[in-house]
């Protein structure tokens, strides 16, 4: 029983941190008030207004005088108490100029300011893990000028998104509360990045349930692992090491495919690949890609349309049809791309 007692004030030692000393000031002051209000009631036989004006007056060490005449034994009782509580505020003085000096303070305004940022966001991307693999997809989207949220545990690469400005959050990222405070319920993406497999699956089964509506990818380590992710509600799966080893491969066999695709997606050159989805009230609409116009006016190559169904057209001819809610796989310049984005 006690064991269990000890166990559970370490653990709230350690969640607490500096708070700790400040809150076993009070809990000492409070013992002190109540020791001094219950010997004034009792020894002295005061009332309770006087007894608790007292024990203020006293631990405040403001001078007054006493408020009704003192035996000889309270009198001694109330040195005692002044040495005791004053013994306290000084503990309380301290520890609280501990909490400014490490700085605990302006974590804690600026984690209230973030928390207060994060739940005015919408449409935002939620990545769990900045490690090698979560790093640079927050940089990716963070580039497009998209609004990023990091959950992570690690307090080293907490410190360092601090530093670089990328909002982020400190836990465990398989926690409903977790998922929730960086924003799930708005959110339009959730990346599962984390080392563990099995946490990848639980993130990725309880941001489903939460959101039925996200779009989940999930990092996966082997291909025996892929059904297991979809099974739980992951839209894509990604394994890196199979990425890394077609690139390298890709790399020796075309050679010049490679590098332009490398070069288009790093910014080398003007090019872009976007996806543009098609809304109900676009001028688009039931035209052809010839009536469209998309060609001469943006100067945009749509290689494909994928179609509300998930059918995917490739190399769509002249004549094909852009129906509403279908998505076009255009290829062009940055500017054309977000001019064309205005009649979408």
């Amino acid at each position: 029983m006690f064991k269990k007692i000890h166990r559970q004030m370490l653990r709230l030692r350690a969640r607490l941190g500096s708070f700790w000393s400040i809150i076993l000031g009070l809990i000492y002051l409070l013992i002190v008030f109540f020791v001094g209000i219950s010997y004034y009631m009792g020894a002295e036989d005061w009332d309770f207004a006087s007894s608790f004006y007292m024990v203020v007056i006293t631990l405040s060490t403001v001078g007054f005088m006493e408020v009704n005449q003192l035996s000889e034994q309270g009198r001694i009782f109330t040195a005692f108490m002044i040495m005791g509580g004053v013994g306290g505020f000084v503990y309380i003085a301290g520890a609280f100029a501990q909490i400014i000096i490490d700085g605990r303070l302006q974590i804690l305004w600026g984690k209230h300011k973030m928390m207060k940022e994060i739940g005015k966001m919408k449409d935002h991307f939620i990545i769990c893990g900045h490690g090698r693999i979560g790093s640079i997809v927050a940089q990716e989207i963070m580039a497009e000028g998209h609004d990023v949220v990091v959950i992570e545990q690690t307090p080293e690469l907490i410190d360092k998104m601090e530093q670089d400005g990328i909002l982020c959050l400190e836990g465990d990222a398989t926690s409903d509360e977790m998922l929730l405070n960086a924003g799930l319920l708005h959110a339009k993406s959730l990346i599962s990045a984390l080392t563990s497999e099995a946490a990848n699956v639980y993130v990725t089964l309880t941001a489903r349930q939460l959101n039925p509506d996200i779009i989940i990818v999930a990092r996966a380590g082997d291909k025996s692992h892929i059904s297991r992710l979809e099974l739980a509600g992951a839209d894509r799966v990604v394994l890196p090491h199979f990425i890394g080893g077609l690139r390298m491969a890709q790399n020796v066999l075309r050679p010049t495919v490679t590098n332009f695709l490398e070069l288009a997606v790093r910014g080398g050159i003007d090019l872009q690949m976007e996806e543009l989805e098609v809304t109900p009230t676009s001028e688009l609409v039931e035209k052809d890609l010839i009536e469209s116009k998309i060609r001469p006016r943006f100067n945009l190559i749509i290689i494909a349309i994928k179609k509300e169904s998930g059918e995917m057209v490739f190399n769509p001819g002249p004549k094909e049809v852009i129906n509403s809610r279908d998505t076009l796989l255009a290829v062009g310049k940055k500017s054309d791309l977000n001019d064309i984005k205005n009649i979408l």
